[in-house]
């Protein structure tokens, strides 16, 4: 049995589908006016299944059970740990259910899909379980929204696109970047020309001791649960960047490295015995309260009602120490990137930096559009802002004089002066883009000249850099994502 302990399209290259039993059945009626009958034109709820209760699949049942709830239903939900289906049971209650919820047991997946018409299946499980189980819905019948990443490895690639290709069903990886307005911003200056040819990206992202060193306190620490940052957490970027250009990623050259976090880097900063987790026992109070990388679950309420109250159910620890042995992923990393169009990408990703966001910056013939992005400008004490572990998700508001929350986009031509591109946020999660997301998922995705809405080629294209880098951090050789054989061909226009 796979543990669900926490989170975070058809062949063709086609954007997410509106749900079936709403928009879909609209449409087929549509199509056949002369033997539709007016029950048939009536929009129907989308049947749901949800699968993994951590900390993504909030956002999900909030939406279905808000302004969603014309569209959708919420069928039942799973997880291996029923501490957290409890847990889950109480908000869809506050929510204003009229009852229970159905649960249901991970290994029976295919029989409740095929019991109770479900339409699809939301995935939002650790890591390496997404191809077991988008492969298990798909055959069952279901469509399947993921989180991302689609999968972490070439064979979970594999027998995805086969199970694809066999049902014709719809598989979306949710990009929610794309949707953050400022991404938006700079994906239409690339899109209008004004910068000419794209040649080359410079990208650095910075994880701070906060939202950073998270990776390395969760199931996130070890590759084979997660493919490392590479693919869990960069899988974002790479999808931006590929978006951002409309271009396919050829061949990577990766290094990198666990440079800060672990044991044996403890060690040689001289740091001492250390906790196994954060959460202390009474002895240990004193200490931790005093530790800046200390993660004390008691301290935020949904956390410790989540995982900390439910750990004696399968020994899921969510706070472990980030200076523990164990960890096999890479908390600093450098990537080259060469693209189908030409251009080349530079990546970076540091995961202890003192402050968190991102800069990025597009070269074209004609000249250069640069975006950064502070989404914490700093973490200045043991305790500050601990449980807002990811600032871009869950904005904060912070007054420091050197390097300021916000944003900025700058593009300059040649021979001219630099001018700045206005970005208007909307309320919610990356500027109001979750919001975005959700009504593309929920209602089928409208006309959009930019193209976010997201198809399942771009999942795998996105997390097929982090597998050729994976590949590459192994062999120290470049990496051509078409050796890879990931079953599908990733070039635009295939």
């Amino acid at each position: 049995m796979v543990n669900t302990a926490e989170p975070s399209t058809a062949s063709a290259d086609s954007s997410p589908v509106p749900l079936p039993g709403a928009a879909a059945r609209s449409a087929q009626a549509d199509a056949a006016p002369e033997a539709a009958s007016p029950e048939a034109s009536v929009r129907t709820k989308a049947r749901i299944a949800l699968i993994g209760t951590g900390g993504r699949s909030e956002m999900y049942i909030r939406a279905i059970y808000g302004k969603h709830a014309d569209t959708a239903e919420l069928v039942a939900f799973s997880d291996v740990n029923p501490g957290r289906v409890e847990y889950y049971q109480t908000l869809i209650q506050e929510l204003g259910a009229p009852g229970p919820v159905a649960s249901f047991e991970p290994a029976d997946l295919t029989a409740f899909i095929q019991a109770n018409n479900i339409d699809r299946v939301v995935v939002t499980t650790p890591d390496y379980t997404h191809a077991d189980y988008i492969v298990e819905a798909l055959e069952a019948g279901a469509d399947v929204v993921v989180e991302k990443p689609l999968t972490i490895d070439a064979e979970g690639c594999r027998r995805i696109t086969k199970t694809v290709a066999d049902t014709g069903r719809n598989v979306v990886v949710t990009f929610n970047y794309r949707y953050s307005p400022r991404n938006s911003a700079l994906k239409e200056i690339i899109q209008s020309g004004v910068i000419g040819k794209v040649t080359s990206i410079d990208f650095s992202w910075v994880l701070d001791t906060v939202h950073g060193a998270d990776y390395f306190r969760r199931w996130h620490r070890e590759k084979k649960n997660s493919g490392g940052l590479l693919i869990h957490k960069a899988s974002h970027h790479f999808d931006l960047v590929n978006w951002w250009i409309d271009d396919v990623p050829e061949r990577v050259f990766a290094s990198g490295g666990l440079k800060f976090y672990g044991d044996q880097n403890a060690a040689e900063r001289g740091l001492g015995p250390r906790p196994e987790r954060g959460t202390p026992d009474a002895a240990a109070s004193a200490r931790a309260e005093k530790d800046p990388f200390a993660l004390d679950l008691r301290d935020d309420e949904r956390l410790k009602a989540l995982f900390l109250d439910n750990e004696h159910y399968d020994g899921y620890r969510r706070d472990q120490d980030v200076f523990t042995g164990g960890i096999t992923i890479e908390d600093n990393l450098a990537l080259v990137v060469e693209y189908q169009g030409g251009p080349r990408l530079s990546y970076s990703l540091n995961a202890h930096s003192p402050w968190e966001g991102y800069r990025v910056a597009v070269n074209g013939t004609e000249g250069r559009a640069e975006l950064e992005v502070v989404e914490r400008s700093a973490v200045v004490s043991s305790t500050d802002k601990k449980t807002v572990v990811d600032p871009s998700a869950t904005p904060i508001e912070e007054d420091d004089a050197i390097r300021r929350n916000g944003e900025r986009l700058v593009v300059q031509r040649h021979w001219e002066a630099a001018y700045e591109v206005p970005i208007v946020n909307g309320e919610g999660g990356h500027g109001g883009g979750d919001a975005l997301l959700l009504s593309d998922l929920f209602n089928g995705p409208g006309e959009d000249p930019l193209g976010r809405p997201s198809g399942y080629l771009d999942g795998l294209r996105s997390v097929s850099v982090g597998i050729a880098g994976n590949r590459s951090l192994e062999s120290s050789l470049p990496v051509r994502i078409e050796d890879l054989d990931l079953g599908a061909d990733l070039r635009r226009g295939a």
